[in-house]
C-alpha cells in the first residue's frame, strides 16, 4: 500500500502545472495570428469542404454534444428566474441539426475575400480599385448559447479569419466540446492548427487579458449582456462592435390592419422570447386600442405572456399587472411584455428613442407616409414594416448564419454576415507612374 501511495504522489508531483492566465492567454493569441496568414490565402474549395466536414461532425458526434450539455444544464440549475437563460443555453436534437445546417448554408455562400466590385482608371494611367480581405484575428466573448460557437467558427474560416473563441462559464462543457469537434474536423480538411481557437478555462480573469492582446487580435465581438458589455467597453485596447442588448418594439399605428398587428405581435413575443430579436414593448395608438387590445391579448395570454400596461391598459386590459419605469427599457428574455396605449405616432417615436436600445423596431400600419417616416425617423440597426421584429436575422435577410446583430455604427451594422467580416484594401496597377 506504502508503495501505491509512493507512486500516485509521484504521479501528482509530475502533472504539469497550469500556464499563468496571462502566459495562457498570450499562447492562444500568438498561435492565433500565426495562423492566420495561411488561412486567408486558404482556397475556397478548401474552406468549403472544411465547412461540410464540420457539420457532418456535429450531427455524428450529437451524442457527446447533448451528454456535454446536459453537464452544463445541472450545473446552471432549474431557478424559475433563470428560465429564459436556461433555454438559451438548452442543446436539443433539432438544434444541433440547425447548427449542422447553418454551417451547411455559410458553405453555398459565395466567399468575400478577394472580390473586387470595381477598378477606375487615374489620369495617368495607373488603374486603383479596392479588394475585400479578412480582417485577420476575431476575438468572439459571449454567453450561454452554445450555437454561437458554431455560427462564429463557420463565418470566420468561410470569411478567412482565424476565430478566438471565449463562450461563458454557463456553457463551458457544451463549448469546449463543440470546438474540439468543429476543430478536428477543419484541420482533417486542410484547415490550419489554430483556425478554431477556444478558450477552455472559465475564469473571468481571462476575458480582461484577452481585451489587452492587440498585438495579436484584431477585433473583438461580444454578445451577451450589460454587464458583458461594460467589462469589455471599459477594459478593451481592441476595436470593438458591440452585439448589445435587445429592447424592441412593435408600434401599432391607427390604420393598422388588426388581423395583421395580431398575428405579427404574437410572433414577435411569443415564438423564441429568449432571443434578442423578440418584441420587448408594444406601443398601441389610441385610436385602435379599444378595439385591438382585448383580441390581442387574449391571444399573447394564450400564449402564456404577462402583461404589464400603462394606466390606460389596464383599464382596458384587468389582467394586465401596471408597468413600471424600468419595465419600458428592460430586455426581459422572456413571456413578459411591457405595452403602452400612445396619443399620436410622434409619441411613439419619442418612446422609442428614448427607451429602445438601437437593435430592432418595427411599425403595423396601412399608411404609406407615416411607414416612410417610420423607417426615416427610428433610429436602430434594422427598422420594419408589417414585419416581426424576429426577422432581423442573418439567415432570414439571406446573408446565411449571422456572428450577431451589430448595434455599433462603426465597420458594420446589423446582423453581420460573410462580408461584414472582410475589410478592404487598396491594389494599385501602375506601369511605372511616379508622384510628380
Amino acid at each position: 500500500m506504502e508503495s501505491l501511495d509512493r507512486n500516485a504522489s509521484d504521479r501528482k508531483i509530475d502533472e504539469p502545472k497550469p500556464l499563468p492566465v496571462l502566459e495562457y492567454v498570450s499562447e492562444l493569441a500568438s498561435k492565433a495570428k500565426q495562423a492566420s496568414r495561411r488561412l486567408a490565402s486558404l482556397p475556397t474549395a478548401t474552406k468549403d469542404q472544411a465547412l461540410l466536414a464540420m457539420a457532418q461532425a456535429l450531427e455524428e458526434k450529437s451524442g457527446e454534444l447533448l451528454a456535454a450539455n446536459e453537464q452544463d444544464l445541472k450545473a446552471f440549475g432549474a431557478a424559475p428566474e433563470k428560465k429564459a437563460m436556461a433555454d438559451r443555453l438548452r442543446l436539443t436534437e433539432k438544434r444541433i441539426g440547425e447548427m449542422a445546417a447553418g454551417i451547411r448554408e455559410v458553405a453555398k455562400l459565395p466567399d468575400p475575400v478577394g472580390m473586387m466590385p470595381t477598378m477606375w482608371t487615374r489620369p495617368n494611367g495607373m488603374q486603383v480599385g479596392r479588394v475585400r480581405v479578412p480582417i485577420g484575428v476575431i476575438g468572439i466573448i459571449y454567453e450561454s448559447r452554445p450555437n454561437v460557437t458554431a455560427d462564429s467558427a463557420a463565418l470566420c474560416l468561410k470569411s478567412g479569419n482565424i476565430c478566438v473563441l471565449r463562450g461563458g462559464s454557463e456553457a463551458i462543457q457544451s463549448n469546449t466540446t463543440i470546438a474540439a469537434v468543429l476543430s478536428e474536423a477543419a484541420e482533417k480538411a486542410g484547415v490550419p492548427p489554430g483556425a478554431i481557437t477556444f478558450v477552455d478555462r472559465a475564469d473571468r480573469e481571462v476575458v480582461q487579458v484577452l481585451l489587452k492582446q492587440d498585438r495579436y487580435i484584431d477585433l473583438i465581438i461580444p454578445r451577451g449582456g450589460e454587464s458583458l458589455m461594460k467589462l469589455i467597453a471599459e477594459h478593451s485596447t481592441i476595436p470593438v462592435v458591440k452585439h448589445d442588448a435587445g429592447v424592441c418594439h412593435i408600434y401599432v399605428d391607427a390604420d393598422a390592419d388588426s388581423a395583421m398587428a395580431e398575428a405579427i405581435c404574437v410572433n414577435a413575443k411569443a415564438q423564441r422570447p429568449s432571443t434578442c430579436n423578440a418584441m420587448e414593448s408594444l406601443l398601441v395608438h389610441q385610436s385602435v386600442a379599444r378595439t385591438l387590445m382585448p383580441t390581442l391579448t387574449a391571444s399573447l395570454t394564450a400564449a402564456h405572456v404577462e402583461i404589464r400596461g400603462c394606466p390606460r391598459t389596464c383599464q382596458l386590459i384587468p389582467e394586465a399587472k401596471p408597468a413600471s419605469e424600468q419595465d419600458y427599457g428592460k430586455e426581459f428574455l422572456d413571456l413578459v411584455l411591457a405595452v403602452k396605449i400612445v396619443r399620436n405616432m410622434d409619441e411613439a417615436i419619442e418612446h422609442i428613442a428614448q427607451y429602445g436600445s438601437r437593435h430592432t423596431e418595427a411599425i403595423v400600419t396601412s399608411d404609406y407616409g407615416r411607414a416612410m417616416r417610420f423607417l426615416k425617423e427610428v433610429d436602430a440597426s434594422a427598422v420594419l414594416v408589417n414585419a416581426s421584429t424576429r426577422l432581423n436575422d442573418g439567415y432570414q435577410f439571406g446573408l446565411g448564419a449571422e456572428i450577431g446583430i451589430s448595434t455599433s455604427r462603426i465597420h458594420a451594422r446589423g446582423p453581420m454576415g460573410l462580408e461584414e467580416l472582410t475589410c478592404s484594401k487598396f491594389i494599385v496597377l501602375g506601369s511605372g507612374q511616379l508622384r510628380e
